[in-house]
Parts: structure tokens; sequence; C-alpha cells
């Protein structure tokens, strides 16, 4: 049988808030949370660097990345595709 395996590596849509250093950019990750005792959404973010192997990625672009092995001291992501193009000003 040929089914397709579904991956066990963790995946996170985010926005690529610096791409200043080389093969690498650093993405916004934001999730909404209940607050525990105010019940009121509010919004928890995260800054995670991930591997751009061709510099294809621009500021501003919302892509997926994917946890891999670590690459570096701060780098265990991979940029794996485009989810939706920054918006030309």
């Amino acid at each position: 049988m040929t089914e397709a395996k579904t991956s066990l590596k963790r995946t996170l849509v985010g926005k690529v808030v610096s791409d200043k250093r080389a093969k690498t950019v650093t993405v916004l990750v934001e999730r909404r949370v209940k607050h525990d005792l105010y019940d009121k959404i509010v919004i928890r973010s995260s800054k995670y660097h991930a591997h751009d192997e061709k510099g294809e990625y621009k500021m501003g672009d919302v892509i997926e990345i994917t946890e891999s092995r670590p690459l570096s001291k701060t780098k265990s992501w991979v940029a794996t595709r485009l989810v939706e193009k920054a918006a030309a000003v």
C-alpha cells in the first residue's frame, strides 16, 4: 500500500519581520488564547528564525515554517512555502 504519510513535524504560519541575514528569515507567529482570569481573547506572539536557502522570502510575506533539526544556535525551523505575498506599497 502506498499511503500518504502524515508528517510528525510541527508547522506554523507567520509573517516575515526580518530578512537581513544570509539564508535566514525571522518569522513572527501570533496565536489567540483565552486569558485564564478574564476570559478575554488575547494575542500571544513568538519569533522564530527559519532557514531560507534561496533567500526568496521578503519582509511582509506570510509563510509556513516546518520544524527541523537544529541548523544553528537559534535556528531549528525551515521556511517551506509562501502563503501570501507582501502587499506592494
